[in-house]
């Protein structure tokens, strides 16, 4: 496996949706960029808010794209062309139904599990799907008919503050991460339940 050079956010721009489930993954790059004390700032070419960053002593690219959540590979494939990246180079960071606030889970390729984002990701990609992915739990509404209304809504306080411990632990397993410890990563970020 490649070492992982960018990790990109995925989620909704505007305001209206800065709050909301669907942008977890946007979640954990503003925090690493905070974390990082590097501001993201809006890339035209990159149709995103980006930022490099050195942490836990590597050069990592960090992506927020600016484009809907259905349109996300378009960003993405505008970073790999640009910075000459494999997907496998790759770490999506992404909200995920099936797993409960409070967790987050490490994977590498698979498919796209019915989220748009990714499921535009893997098409922009020429259907490459080896990146690798960070898994946001938010929790499922229970019925198929909600997942639009619920991934677009905002979680409660309690809600909220589990996704953003879980989002902590996230940036506490980076380093491993980042230098191939997926192992290490895994165990730690995996047996975390906020």
């Amino acid at each position: 496996m490649s070492d992982v050079k960018a990790i990109i956010g995925l989620g909704n721009p505007g305001t209206e949706y800065d709050a909301t489930r669907h942008n977890a993954g946007a979640w954990v790059v503003e925090a690493l960029a905070r974390d990082s004390l590097t501001p993201l700032r809006a890339e035209r070419k990159f149709l995103g808010q980006y930022a490099k960053v050195r942490y836990a002593g590597h050069d990592v690219h960090l992506l927020v794209p600016s484009t809907y959540m259905n349109r996300s590979g378009k960003a993405v494939a505008a970073l790999c062309q640009f910075f000459k990246l494999t997907p496998d180079e790759l770490l999506i960071a992404h909200d995920e139904l099936d797993i409960a606030p409070g967790t987050a889970r490490y994977k590498h390729g698979g498919g796209h599990g019915g989220h748009n984002g990714l499921r535009d990701t893997v098409s922009a990609l020429g259907n490459d799907k080896s990146f690798h992915r960070l898994r946001i739990g938010i929790g499922h509404p229970g019925s198929a008919k909600q997942v639009v209304n619920y991934v677009l809504g905002r979680p409660g306080k309690v809600e909220r503050a589990a996704i953003d411990a879980a989002i902590d632990e996230c940036l506490r397993t980076l380093p491993d991460v980042l230098d191939g410890n997926w192992a290490g990563a895994m165990n730690r970020l995996h047996s975390f339940n906020a």
